[in-house]
């Protein structure tokens, strides 16, 4: 699994803003958080427009303005931030990537492996979407208690195999 830096810093700027939502009503200024994650004021931005262009954060303007939340911390899911800031990688773009002299992978049709990133995918997914930010605030979470389901097109994949 490869996590890129705009996702690695825009979680620790979402997790600034879960840590102020524990006060209502106060916002949190751009350049604190910069400050605060030693991150470039006009990086943050970029982040927090990310952010807020999908719903997560929201801004308001004005000499008490800045960021918060939308919903409370312990609604928002790191499945949600992650999307937002690029996601995980699907088992097509994985298999895109690797094409070879050929515009698509010479095994696209018949491949052994688009089964296995799928599931592994699709379980990464399952996790991100039950760790609320609120459990990465306290560094309490233990992810080996997480109950992992299995997405009905990983098991259906795996039954037709075993035909």
């Amino acid at each position: 699994m490869k996590i890129t830096a705009q996702e690695e810093y825009g979680l620790r700027c979402i997790l600034q803003l879960a840590r102020q939502d524990a006060e209502p009503g106060e916002l949190l200024l751009v350049r604190d958080i910069a400050e605060r994650e030693g991150l470039s004021v006009a990086y943050v931005e970029k982040i927090l427009w990310m952010l807020s262009r999908s719903g997560l954060v929201e801004s308001a303007r004005g000499p008490k303005g800045g960021y918060k939340l939308t919903r409370p911390a312990a609604l928002i899911s790191l499945g949600e931030v992650m999307r937002t800031l690029g996601g995980i990688q699907t088992e097509d773009e994985l298999c895109g990537q690797f094409t070879g002299n050929h515009d698509t992978c010479v095994h696209h049709s018949d491949c052994g492996l688009r089964p296995v990133w799928a599931s592994i995918t699709d379980m990464v997914n399952s996790v991100f979407d039950k760790v609320p930010l609120t459990s990465l605030l306290n560094g309490g979470l233990d992810v080996r208690f997480i109950q992992i389901s299995t997405p009905h097109r990983a098991s259906n994949q795996a039954a037709a195999t075993a035909r």
